[in-house]
């Protein structure tokens, strides 16, 4: 009887030896250790193929399975057959959960296969394996050391793998709740991950691309629970949670960061100072705006006031923001007892054509003359 390690069948693959974790044994004097010679020798990968699902097929519970698994894993992918590769590194998962190199294989079959809900679950298990990889105790054989550095080694290369594997899904994914799906499951695997913060900014806005506030929000409010430099997101939450009239203490912690910010960040790099100058004017202008209204819905007229009269250079030539802006001034100078400066409020916001404001402002201003017996 002949028995044939490891050492034996790299030479007829013509693999590195650090590449077969799994080993085989061969006695060519069996039917079994024959067609294990055949498949070491062939080198056309569906014919290997052929042969191995043979084998599996024979020998389900030879004690060479798992690098009849591994191999057949290879012959899939360079066939491309994805789907096949991925079943069997499922097989040989089940009789070795500690093989990285399967599982990233795998992982690697569903990139290929496109196939965003199998990246998900393949970059877990081959998380999964990974670890285990790396738990795995020193051998106490010298010999063995060697190719145990290298399981080591490769299966921390498989693990941050898996990381960028999901961060570039979760950027070709075209469904938000997909993108957010896979950022999950990232953050779950590692919240430290380096490319976390790489895939949030972009993500973030093609959800707002796309009109996805309700996701953009979810994603925005991730980023800013750690960091708020991102004056677009604290505009994007702080926008909905007033518009949605949740949150006040934090819509009003949102704004006036808009406005810190504004005032100290430094103009990005590649971006002209007049387009820097509107971003910077717009942004600030929105943060003391929401705050206002923030303010008056809350019948807080006196910090309304402030916030309104604060947003008002900045809103000049934007009716949108302005009408408003300029008829709850009137609404919280009345309550305030500023009569004259209420009355020219609603006189500012009544002269905007076209506006829903204008109507009620003049409404507004018959009251207070009525009241008051102000002479126009």
């Amino acid at each position: 009887m002949r028995n044939w390690v490891l050492g034996v069948i790299v030479c007829l693959l013509g693999l590195p030896l650090a590449a077969q974790r799994q080993k085989v044994n061969i006695n060519t004097e069996t039917p079994e250790g024959q067609l294990l010679q055949q498949i070491g020798q062939e080198e056309d990968a569906a014919k290997k193929a052929a042969l191995m699902e043979q084998f599996v097929g024979q020998y389900p519970k030879h004690d060479s399975i798992a690098w009849v698994y591994s191999n057949l894993i290879d012959a899939y992918t360079k066939t491309n057959q994805p789907a096949k590769a991925m079943e069997a590194a499922d097989k040989l998962l089940a009789i070795d959960p500690g093989d990285s190199r399967a599982a990233h294989a795998a992982l690697k079959a569903a990139e290929a296969a496109k196939d965003l809900d199998a990246v998900k679950a393949w970059a877990v298990r081959a998380g999964d394996a990974a670890r285990k990889a790396v738990q795995a105790p020193k051998p106490a054989d010298a010999e063995e050391e060697e190719d145990w550095k290298a399981e080591v080694d490769f299966a921390k290369q498989v693990e941050t793998y898996t990381e960028y594997s999901l961060y570039a899904a979760a950027l070709q994914a075209t469904d938000s709740k997909k993108k957010i799906e896979l950022l999950d499951t990232l953050e779950g695997r590692n919240p430290n991950s380096q490319y976390l913060a790489q895939a949030y900014g972009p993500v973030f806005v093609a959800m707002q691309q796309a009109g996805d506030t309700a996701n953009a929000v979810i994603i925005a409010e991730k980023v800013l629970a750690k960091d708020q430099s991102n004056e677009d997101m604290l505009l994007v939450v702080a926008n909905h949670l007033m518009s949605q009239k949740q949150d006040p203490d934090k819509v009003l912690a949102y704004a006036a960061r808009m406005v810190e910010l504004m005032a100290t960040k430094p103009k990005p790099e590649g971006v002209a100072d007049a387009d820097w100058d509107k971003k910077k004017a717009t942004i600030s202008g929105l943060g003391h705006w929401i705050a206002g209204m923030t303010h008056y819905n809350q019948n807080r007229f006196a910090p309304a006031d402030k916030s309104f009269r604060a947003a008002l250079p900045f809103i000049q030539g934007n009716d949108q923001l302005l009408a408003p802006a300029l008829f709850h001034l009137g609404v919280s100078n009345y309550r305030l007892k500023n009569i004259l400066e209420a009355i020219q409020f609603n006189e500012k916001c009544a002269a905007i054509k076209g506006s829903p404001y204008a109507a009620a402002a003049a409404k507004n201003l018959r009251a207070i003359r009525s009241e008051y017996r102000v002479v126009k």
